[in-house]
């Protein structure tokens, strides 16, 4: 039956919560929303739309809606409304419980101080090329933009990628090359509209808008389409919304559920990450392929999050068809396109490490011309917060010999097991780097393993495990039993600070959340929940709807 509020004349909405079907309420009725309470607001919306454009919302406490609503308030006058609710009446998989419970309607309040994050143009390529950003955009001329193949990173001078393909409002294929630049108007400034090294231009990508309008056009005056994309988007996009480490309202209603309730959110949670991930590497896999895409994740979780860019740049620039082709000369490619060989004087080397570093520069000086505009700047590398058994000169020795036991990583991914994969990694063998930190440091007494037990295990739930379901990854069908099973059972061997902040925000003082965070499972979950709720709450947990669900959880 329509209800009036205010000037929005609003009909019954059905609402999903968890493995319950769906109802007809009405607003204001207790079971109108899943907190008891619910205004129906509107957005936008001319009366004659369908009801399905209506959103629930997650409102202020009692006494001032009653004032509100006396005074005939609206609610699109004050605040942003996110989300929606679900109309699907079955829930398949706790995984799609936690997304129910993810994309239930609230009101969110805007940052108040937002903090632009820079990007630097190479993070901006290496994003751009992994396929982060998507393959379907608009240009600023309005027209749709396809990319069919992300190409190589060129070696050359010109623009960055070449070889690449794009479809122009759904026409054929069109062959060239694409520039990614951080301002528009630096296709002018560079020099690039001059250059015949651009000719070739079929896409400039950049990500921040001048005042007035910049054209880019060849030297040959052909107009060069223009997309701009926002680094927002991205998964791992900078946040204005982080709230102090104290105990969330959330704590209450957590601390009175019973273990095996907890457990389950943790479980959802974690299910629906997991299932996020696997669809990530999926869409790269779509671009790159099965092997090139494993082993681009591969560095960049060797790379920790420190040199993690580094890493994938190097995975980019130096395929692993080439490295496989190239299978001797693999460590000394890597290692000098990292940058890490740009002095040919062994009197600076100690005398243990003069042979060593005497074998890459035979193997890397003749390819070093070729290669010259690949090599990583030297000031990318960050070594001053990272531990000498983590430094990444070891970290790239171990993707080089990773590189050239591909066979047997194959091998190791058909089992889906935590054993098989802990063996692998620990069977990793270097005659010099297990003995040495880095380049320069003398030989340890003590023989140390390529790859740590604490860096498998991360490698395992953040790499591995999304891999292994990414082949099985299908939205109709439940979590494929085989993989959560493994990954359920995986132990957790470090912490963070964002860890620690979340198991503050939603355990408190719980004598039990040391025992619901010994699995990499339930860190996951329990990250999953802080990055949905508490950082994206701007009122101090006033507003945040995750403690009135968790009542209703179980």
């Amino acid at each position: 039956m329509p209800v009036q509020w205010g000037n929005a004349r609003v009909s019954s909405v059905p609402c999903v919560l968890g493995s319950t079907g769906c109802q007809s309420v009405v607003a204001g009725s207790p079971a109108g929303n899943i907190f008891g309470h619910a205004i129906l607001r509107r957005r936008h919306f001319p009366v004659s739309q369908p009801p399905e454009t209506y959103r629930l919302a997650n409102c202020a406490p009692r006494k001032m809606r009653e004032r509100r609503a006396q005074a005939g308030i609206r609610a699109n006058a004050t605040r942003d409304i996110c989300g929606y609710c679900s109309h699907n009446p079955h829930v398949r998989t706790l995984a799609d419980r936690y997304a129910q419970l993810r994309d239930t309607a609230r009101v969110r309040e805007r940052a108040l101080f937002v903090s632009p994050r820079t990007t630097s143009e190479l993070e901006l390529q290496a994003r751009w090329f992994a396929g982060d950003f998507g393959k379907h955009f608009v240009s600023t001329a309005g027209d749709k933009i396809d990319i069919v193949q992300f190409g190589v990173w060129n070696r050359e001078a010109g623009p960055d990628f070449r070889d690449t393909a794009i479809r122009i409002n759904g026409s054929d294929p069109i062959r060239g090359c694409i520039e990614i630049d951080v301002l528009d108007r630096s296709w002018e400034t560079h020099g690039h509209a001059t250059n015949p090294a651009f000719e070739e231009t079929v896409l400039h990508v950049f990500i921040e808008r001048s005042n007035r309008e910049f054209f880019s056009r060849t030297r040959s005056n052909r107009n060069v389409p223009q997309v701009c994309i926002d680094p927002a988007v991205l998964p791992d996009a900078f946040s204005a919304n982080i709230p102090l480490a104290r105990m969330g309202r959330c704590q209450a209603p957590l601390k009175d559920l019973p273990e095996e309730g907890v457990r389950s959110i943790l479980d959802a949670a974690a299910q629906f990450r997991l299932q996020q991930k696997a669809a990530r590497i999926r869409r790269k896999i779509d671009s790159h392929g099965r092997d090139e895409v494993l082993f681009q994740e591969l560095a960049a979780a060797l790379g920790y999050k420190e040199n993690k860019l580094p890493f994938a740049l190097l995975a980019q620039r130096l395929p692993l068809k080439l490295l496989r082709d190239e299978r001797d000369d693999c460590e000394a490619l890597l290692f000098g396109v990292a940058g890490f060989l740009q002095t040919a004087d062994l009197d600076t080397y100690r005398r243990s490490t003069r042979e060593y570093v005497r074998q890459l520069w035979d193997r890397w000086w003749p390819h070093r011309d070729g290669l010259q505009r690949l090599i990583l700047p030297t000031k990318i590398w960050r070594v001053s917060s990272t531990r000498p058994v983590n430094h990444p000169q070891r970290r790239l020795a171990a993707l080089s010999v990773i590189a050239r036991e591909w066979s047997a990583l194959h091998r190791m991914l058909g089992a889906i097991s935590i054993t098989a994969a802990k063996n692998f990694f620990s069977a990793l063998d270097h005659p010099f780097w297990k003995f040495h930190y880095t380049l320069t440091s003398d030989a340890a007494q003590r023989q140390m393993a390529l790859v740590g037990e604490a860096r498998v295990a991360d490698i395992l739930a953040n790499v591995l495990f999304p891999f292994w379901l990414a082949h099985d990854l299908d939205p109709s069908t439940p979590l494929r039993t085989s993989v959560w099973a493994e990954y359920a059972k995986l132990p957790a061997r470090l912490s963070n600070r964002r860890l620690e902040t979340g198991a503050t925000r939603l355990f408190g003082n719980d004598p039990r959340r040391k025992q619901f965070l010994r699995t990499v499972a339930h860190q996951q979950g329990l990250l999953q929940i802080y990055e949905d709720f508490c950082m994206q709450d701007n009122s101090d947990c006033a507003e945040c709807p995750f403690p009135e669900q968790m009542k209703k959880w179980m």
